[in-house]
């Protein structure tokens, strides 16, 4: 793609940087970054594009969390994202994907609960995590609400069970721990390092939410994951973010042909080994990258703003229709039409 024009008089200049960050999951942020793409596309600009990930800790801040750095581009959970923006932060909604990424309610093996109607009456851990926005506790709280409608319960039928969570344990240790210690009887978890975590501590599937028919079920801080930029950067260079979103698009188009490359770079972008990988992203999840605002999306998002906010999770009430604006990704997708 050819060079931005150069500004016109009144029109803020460039930034020298821009930024992005995503969440250790699949994410076309994260191929288009093992690419080598995002630089490469912002370098004729004198635009250095860095990952917040990179960055030092006084620079870094919680900005993946709050998202007040205004030349931020965000792929990650929903739960963060919305927290943000009902905290009053000026974002925008500018596309969601949705990738099974292996939701789970694993029990003891030999503990007998085998399905969502066994969960009635049994310990539900939901893990606290001294940050400032838990979105774990948020994920299990929705992890267990999905299993528990699927089988026509609600979280009243169970005990939910605190679960403390020292800072900077591993992903799903505190409850795995509580798990194998008899503390609780069922554990919410998602994703590779799940997977090889269940291994370690010999829990097993009572309730693959993957597999559930109705995706409702499976509504949770990634599913569906939003991509959302500062209002600030979309008001003074729209341009730019119609870039960034057409390279992420080019990223999507990239991975959909190249399953064994994607599986490489979950590795790198999770932590996890290979059988980690492959036992959390489904066969066919390289070609799921793709971002839109399809109505169906918006609304399985917005039943996760319900969900938060009557679960104490949010500031404020976020109307996701209106957060998001599909002017970008329009752009974008004119942008890749128009290249020979």
């Amino acid at each position: 793609m050819s060079p931005a024009p150069a500004a016109a008089v009144g029109t803020p200049a460039h930034p020298d940087t821009l930024w992005f960050t995503r969440c250790p999951v699949p994410t076309a942020t994260g191929i288009a970054a093992d690419r080598g793409w995002l630089a490469e596309e912002f370098a004729p600009d004198g635009i250095a594009v860095r990952s917040l990930q990179d960055a030092p800790p006084e620079v870094a801040a919680d900005h993946h969390y709050t998202h007040a750095l205004t030349g931020l581009f965000r792929e990650g959970g929903n739960v963060p994202a919305l927290w943000a923006r009902s905290r009053g932060e000026r974002t925008r909604l500018i596309g969601l994907t949705w990738i099974e990424e292996r939701q789970t309610i694993l029990v003891r093996d030999g503990s007998g609960i085998r399905s969502a109607e066994q969960l009635r009456g049994a310990r539900l851990a939901v893990p606290r995590h001294p940050i400032g926005i838990d979105f774990w506790r948020a994920m299990a709280l929705a992890g267990h609400h999905g299993a528990l409608a699927s089988a026509e319960l609600t979280l009243e039928d169970v005990e939910l069970t605190d679960v403390e969570a020292a800072p900077g344990g591993g992903q799903w240790e505190a409850e795995l721990a509580a798990l194998r210690d008899g503390r609780v009887d069922a554990v919410y978890v998602k994703g590779a390092l799940a997977v090889e975590a269940a291994r370690r501590y010999g829990a097993v599937p009572a309730v693959e939410l993957d597999a559930l028919p109705d995706r409702r079920h499976r509504v949770n801080n990634g599913t569906p994951r939003p991509i959302t930029v500062h209002q600030q950067l979309l008001d003074e260079h729209p341009e730019l973010v119609a870039r960034f979103v057409a390279v992420l698009l080019r990223a999507a188009d990239w991975a959909a042909e190249r399953p064994a490359e994607v599986a490489r770079i979950l590795g790198a972008e999770t932590g996890a080994g290979p059988e980690g990988v492959a036992g959390a992203y489904a066969a066919g999840g390289h070609r799921t990258l793709h971002p839109d605002l399809s109505a169906d999306r918006l609304d399985l998002l917005a039943r996760q703003e319900s969900f938060l906010h009557a679960h104490g999770f949010l500031a404020d009430r976020v109307d996701v229709h209106a957060w998001a604006d599909p002017a970008p990704l329009a752009a974008a997708r004119a942008l890749l039409a128009a290249r020979p």
